[in-house]
């Protein structure tokens, strides 16, 4: 983010709209969790399916962490970014995917969820998720 410091104001109209693309993209289909923060590592929406109790502050702030500290690593080896990212677990996996610049969508899964279709999920849910993010910061 090069410093920037992201302002921006979500009405509820907004964070209906981004939860229930969380909720029939991701929870519906059997996605344990699926978590949008920014990359300062606020939340902006939190859905789950009542199975799994994760401390998603933490998560939050660890994520937006990560993605500072993977970011970096691509400029050494000459990428621009790395905007995906997937920790693979005995019960639970991750899928980390960032939204523009400024945003980031977690998902945690079980064994009964493929990766391809978390995959699938994602790139479908990004421009929906998009078009309402977009709106927040271009103010």
């Amino acid at each position: 983010m090069g410093g920037r410091q992201l302002e921006y104001v979500i009405s509820e109209e907004q964070l209906e709209i981004l939860e229930n693309v969380l909720r029939e993209d991701f929870i519906e289909l059997g996605v344990h969790s699926a978590i949008l923060i920014d990359m300062a590592g606020n939340i902006i929406a939190d859905l789950d399916n009542n199975k799994t109790q994760h401390d998603v502050f933490s998560l939050a702030a660890l994520a937006a962490g990560n993605f500072g500290a993977v970011s970096a690593m691509a400029q050494i080896i000459g990428e621009a970014d790395f905007p995906l990212l997937f920790h693979k677990g005995e019960k639970e996996s991750m899928h980390f995917s960032k939204i523009m610049n400024d945003f980031l969508l977690i998902t945690i899964f079980g064994r009964e969820t493929s990766l391809g279709l978390v995959r699938l999920k994602v790139a479908e849910a990004t421009g929906k998720l998009e078009e309402v993010l977009e709106s927040l910061i271009s103010k």
